[in-house]
């Protein structure tokens, strides 16, 4: 059986994530303490007692996230589940950089400052109101495109998020956004319906954001992940440092290509799915890509000891 670790994005963050994680382990625990000695603020506090609004914030829901999900991962290491058990990792946006963090190839520190710049640089590409997103779902990919294509009108509105074979998502500017939407009801949409996100990310308006990610990144070493990694913009895996580090700047206003990421990894012969961190949003859109594939989502300890049997 050949296994994949995936890593969740930006809108799976809870108040109390990986909390009982971090009591149960002291491996789990370390992590958090490392993340916020590279912060230098108690983002663990935020994460496990904080305002659920503060904690959305684009610059403290990235750091959390990964936090969570590299948890969760010396969790299962502590049980003998560990990366040699994987063909393949990926994450979803943000998740990616879990997904090298897993592998070896940035450190946990940097990984945490990466994340904290990306998620400013994010924010603040775009001014509040300037940018939107909205999910279309029951279209497929090339339909949403065509539909982004035609609401665009000489603004910016693209195909953000592939994420499965009934849902994508369209990034860019409001009006262009809404356009879309409308369109996208007319083509026969089950649904479409703008997001609560604060910034239209992963399109050509994350240009600014892009800048500051490839002098953020010069700065940070990439070693050779430990296993392959399978990359947002190219939905294939990939394993030399300088390639990442370009599509790590590429993926800023690159689409996510979540749906292709599955079905390369299933081609290439995974069978089970582990999602590793916060929230179960991966597994479901898994389920409907590779229908095939066994899902488990791994967050808390009752998930590890359910891994022991």
């Amino acid at each position: 059986m050949s296994r994949a670790f995936v890593f969740p994005g930006q809108g799976a963050q809870t108040i109390g994530m990986g909390k009982a994680l971090a009591e149960a382990y002291p491996a789990a625990r370390a992590v958090f303490d490392e993340v916020d000695a590279a912060l230098g603020e108690k983002l663990s506090a935020l994460i496990w007692e904080g305002d659920i609004a503060e904690l959305t914030l684009t610059q403290n829901a990235q750091p959390a996230l990964m936090a969570t999900s590299i948890a969760a991962l010396r969790a299962l290491e502590a049980e003998g589940f560990g990366l040699d058990q994987a063909s393949f990792v990926a994450g979803h946006s943000l998740g990616e950089y879990s997904a090298l963090c897993a592998a070896g190839s940035l450190t946990l520190s940097d990984t945490a400052r990466l994340l904290r710049i990306r998620g400013r640089a994010m924010q603040e590409a775009v001014p509040v109101g300037v940018g939107a997103m909205a999910a279309l779902l029951g279209l497929d990919f090339e339909t949403a495109t065509a539909v982004a294509q035609e609401a665009a009108q000489g603004e910016v509105c693209q195909a953000a998020n592939d994420n499965d074979p009934a849902q994508v998502v369209v990034s860019g500017h409001k009006g262009a956004v809404e356009r879309a939407v409308e369109i996208a009801r007319a083509r026969g949409a089950k649904r479409a319906l703008l997001l609560p996100v604060s910034a239209p990310f992963h399109c050509a308006l994350m240009q600014p954001a892009a800048r500051v990610m490839t002098e953020a990144l010069a700065a940070v070493p990439i070693l050779k992940p430990a296993v392959p990694v399978v990359v947002n913009v190219r939905a294939e895996a990939v394993m030399e440092p300088d390639r990442i580090k370009d599509l790590l700047i590429a993926q800023v206003t690159g689409s996510v290509r979540w749906r292709e990421s599955v079905l390369w990894m299933e081609k290439a012969g995974v069978t089970e799915f582990w999602e590793i961190g916060a929230g179960k949003a991966l597994s479901g859109m898994i389920k409907r890509i590779a229908q095939g594939a066994a899902t488990r989502a791994i967050g808390t300890p009752e998930d590890i000891a359910a891994l022991k049997g």
